[in-house]
């Protein structure tokens, strides 16, 4: 009887490969067509070859092979990835949302594995698309959601990771820090520490933007101590360290923090571009800030100027050579001319408008200095700003006690006093009463003692 049967499974086998057969043969007729499509720039073709692959070439039979059913899974990702990279070339990213929720009633038919896969493929597709974070957070609220109801605890964890990381884009940093910090504690029990420095590193990052330094510091050393624990992904190393330069930078240790994007850029420049270009356009900020900016061009020299040459590099190297020339006319022409560059990152902003203070600083304590009383619209008008910000400026000089004078705003002076030498009078007073109290009381202890 176990001869029969055998015999009778195998031949159920055999038809069931042989079915599978059929549409693997399918499936890569149909990718031929998508890639011949993509070649010849046809999107609208590629995408509706793409699309069959996906979802007209069925699942493989029940019975068929594990090895046949893998090759047909597989052509279905290339598939799918094909569809995603269309719709990436078209900016569509609600059109990636959507092919997940037609291909995801499949997944029932796919191994765990295969899904989970497909699913981090499309959420890596949909970041690709320019100024679409809405749609990704809506796409990847809408994934957690799924993996949750399907208990997929691992798949679901790194995708509130990203959705993490994407809420810090949206700048909803209370909603990013709820969802980091049930995350890292949720990590913690499981002991992933891969995925632990992953939610730690973004973690320091909310605390940045939301100016909170000490907890960002704390968050970026906890980051690192997971890291110490594990094999850390170049990747994921070169990402903690361009954190620690921005930590350094803010705590305005330029030198350390050159050396940190330094590392960075050494690390990114041959595997991933955007970050060594992020790395060096801090490079150049901290040569900015460290009064080095004739360095700037040291530093663009060769390849790496022709590599990374665009507007963000350009706008720099104009700071740079307004700096040098310590000209406020040229620095803001640079800002009129370069505006996307310089004021939609955050960082670079942040630090050239603290630079841009000092430099209106010196400017403004050289124009004065050899006046004993000037008038304000004198000095604004060497200076090359308005009236009202020379005022504005030098009030806040007098208060920091950068510069000792006056403003006389009735006639639009600013009167300035010589420095006056430095009385150590009170200084005396105050060590001379100290050292008679100390004796006072040395007097009564050998008082007491006598009694």
């Amino acid at each position: 009887a176990t001869e029969p049967t055998t015999t009778m499974a195998a031949a159920t086998t055999g038809n069931a490969d042989a079915e599978t057969a059929a549409k693997v043969a399918r499936a890569r007729e149909l990718l031929d067509k998508a890639d011949a499509a993509v070649r010849r720039k046809d999107d609208a073709a590629a995408a509706a070859a793409f699309d069959a692959v996906v979802f007209d070439v069925g699942a493989p039979a029940a019975s068929a092979s594990s090895v046949a059913a893998g090759e047909l899974y597989r052509l279905k990702e290339r598939g799918v990835a094909g569809l995603a990279d269309v719709h990436v070339r078209r900016g569509d990213a609600a059109a990636i949302g959507a092919v997940l929720r037609k291909v995801r009633p499949h997944f029932a038919d796919m191994p765990k594995a295969k899904s989970a896969k497909m699913v981090r493929l499309l959420v890596e597709r949909a970041a690709s698309v320019a100024d679409s974070t809405d749609e990704q957070i809506a796409f990847v609220t809408e994934c957690v959601q799924w993996a949750t109801n399907e208990r997929r605890t691992f798949l679901r964890q790194r995708l509130e990771a990203r959705l993490g990381a994407l809420l810090l884009d949206k700048r909803e940093y209370q909603r990013a820090l709820s969802t980091l910090q049930t995350l890292e504690r949720e990590v913690k029990k499981f002991d992933d520490k891969l995925l632990l420095v992953e939610v730690q590193l973004v973690q320091s990052r909310v605390h940045h933007a939301l100016r909170n330094v000490p907890k960002a510091k704390a968050a970026l050393t906890a980051a690192r101590t997971s890291a110490n624990a594990i094999y850390c992904p170049p990747h994921l190393q070169g990402m903690m360290d361009l954190q620690a330069g921005v930590l350094h930078a803010e705590e305005r240790d330029y030198n350390t923090a050159y050396s940190y994007f330094y590392e960075t850029f050494e690390t990114a420049h041959t595997t991933d571009e955007a970050r060594a270009a992020r790395a060096l356009k801090y490079m150049l900020l901290c040569k900015i800030m460290l009064n080095k900016a004739a360095d700037v061009d040291q530093v663009l020299t060769g390849k790496i100027a022709l590599r990374y040459a665009g507007a963000d590099i350009d706008a720099l190297r104009a700071v740079a050579a307004a700096c040098h020339a310590r000209s406020l006319r040229k620095f803001e022409a640079a800002r009129r001319t370069f505006p996307p560059a310089l004021r939609d990152d955050a960082i670079i902003a942040t630090h050239l408008e603290r630079h841009y203070a000092t430099l209106v600083e010196q400017n403004l304590a050289r124009i004065v200095e050899p006046y004993s009383r000037v008038e304000l619209a004198h000095v604004a008008k060497l200076i090359e700003l308005d009236v009202d910000v020379v005022e504005r400026k030098l009030a806040q000089m007098v208060l920091e006690r950068t510069i000792n004078g006056i403003l006389d705003q009735g006639k639009g002076h600013f009167i300035l006093f010589d420095d006056e030498p430095d009385d150590d009078t009170y200084k005396a007073s105050l060590d001379t009463i100290a050292q008679m109290g100390k004796v006072v009381d040395a007097l009564h202890d050998q008082v007491r003692q006598l009694g």
